[in-house]
């Protein structure tokens, strides 16, 4: 094979924290392939610790639904022609947008059309909706990597070029610590009922779901004896809107533990999760942890949502199984009531969740191929100086 550029130039773009864990770990496996490479984009703190120079804040980018898009709609637009413009000027070797498909699909297009290569990392759910999306894919992307199995034949029909490289987040998560270790570093004892609140990663998350999430935590620490709350919130600014639900619902006498980040530890440490729809989801599965899966939205970015999906399922570890392993109460369905029966169900019941925790521990299985090496195996070609 011949040598790769010995200082080439990558763009890459990350829009979330879950891109940015995947984009963290593909990263360094590229600069392990080409040491001196420029890595230029939008990322975020695990992007940026390996070498990744960010042109913006990643937060930007973290906005989810119709209204909430609209409502940041010129910013959002402005930071891609900027990045277009960037990118223009200074062609990369090759282009990497890493999910976050609104965003990225219109970039990768317009670089795409001037004869820059563009990779995307993570496939949108065109399984689950907006199945047209695959049009836009194939004008704006060179090569898909796609993260589980069933997602490579849609594209090999389609036309458009596909790697399947397994999740990463399935090979982060091989090493995780188990629930008596999770307990030991966080201090929990080892026999207490324990449940790990995840509301969301996003602040419209939080603004959304922060007073459910604490009323469904009184309920079952009311109805559960000794019970555990664990909450891992990603920044200042969703730690805040957490403790102002609890302020607002003067919850001051519930057993829980705000956390800076541990996400993994967290649910490591749990009998149950309760969990925004999303990555963590998966996250959760892969961990081995029985799960209620919930989300709230704005009425007419739902019934967009709603109304173009093809699935019963919206969490990642059901449309894996192809059916309803965990429960999933959504929008209406969603309240504390609902949410803390569930959750105490699988409290109570070893039995089901040791179940469901079998599942998981063969979905792990399946989708473990040690990802972020495949992924740059994948993109390397598109390094490698052109054959005369």
């Amino acid at each position: 094979m011949a040598p790769a550029p010995a200082d080439p130039l990558i763009g890459i773009v990350a829009g979330e924290p879950s891109g940015d864990l995947l984009g963290g770990a593909l990263v360094r496996a590229l600069v392990k392939r080409v040491p001196r490479a420029r890595i230029v984009g939008i990322g975020g703190p695990q992007m940026i610790a390996a070498g990744v120079q960010s042109l913006f804040p990643m937060e930007k980018l973290s906005v989810r639904g119709y209204v909430e898009v609209l409502r940041h709609y010129r910013e959002i637009t402005g930071i891609r022609r900027r990045l277009k413009a960037h990118f223009l000027a200074e062609p990369p070797a090759v282009f990497i947008g890493i999910d976050a498909p609104d965003f990225n699909l219109d970039l990768e297009a317009g670089l795409k059309a001037v004869g820059i290569p563009t990779v995307h990392y993570v496939s949108p759910s065109i399984w689950a909706w907006r199945r047209g999306r695959i049009r836009r894919i194939r004008k704006s992307v060179s090569r898909m990597l796609t993260v589980f199995p069933f997602e490579s034949d849609l594209y090999e029909k389609a036309g458009v070029p596909v790697s399947y490289v397994g999740h990463p987040l399935a090979d982060m998560l091989a090493a995780a610590p188990s629930r008596e270790e999770a307990r030991t570093s966080l201090k929990i004892p080892a026999k207490a009922p324990v449940v790990a609140l995840l509301p969301g990663s996003r602040v419209s998350e939080l603004e959304q779901l922060a007073d459910l999430f604490v009323a469904t935590a009184e309920r079952v620490a009311t109805a559960i004896d000794g019970v555990r709350l664990l909450v891992p919130l990603v920044n200042r600014r969703t730690r805040e809107l957490f403790e102002a639900a609890l302020y607002r619902r003067q919850s001051g006498e519930l057993d829980i533990k705000l956390l800076f980040g541990h996400a993994h530890e967290a649910m490591a440490a749990a009998d149950v999760v309760l969990v925004a729809s999303g990555t963590a989801t998966l996250e959760a599965a892969l961990l081995q942890r029985a799960m209620v899966i919930t989300y709230r939205m704005p009425r007419l970015s739902w019934w967009i949502m709603n109304n173009l999906r093809y699935q019963p399922w919206v969490g990642l570890p059901n449309i894996l199984a192809g059916e309803f392993v965990v429960p999933e109460l959504l929008q209406d369905a969603a309240t504390p009531e609902a949410l803390s029966a569930a959750v105490i169900d699988l409290l109570c019941d070893v039995n089901k969740r040791k179940a469901i925790e079998e599942r998981f521990a063969q979905m792990a299985v399946e989708l473990r191929h040690d990802a972020a090496e495949r992924a740059a195996d994948a993109i390397m070609p598109y390094l490698l100086p052109a054959k005369s």
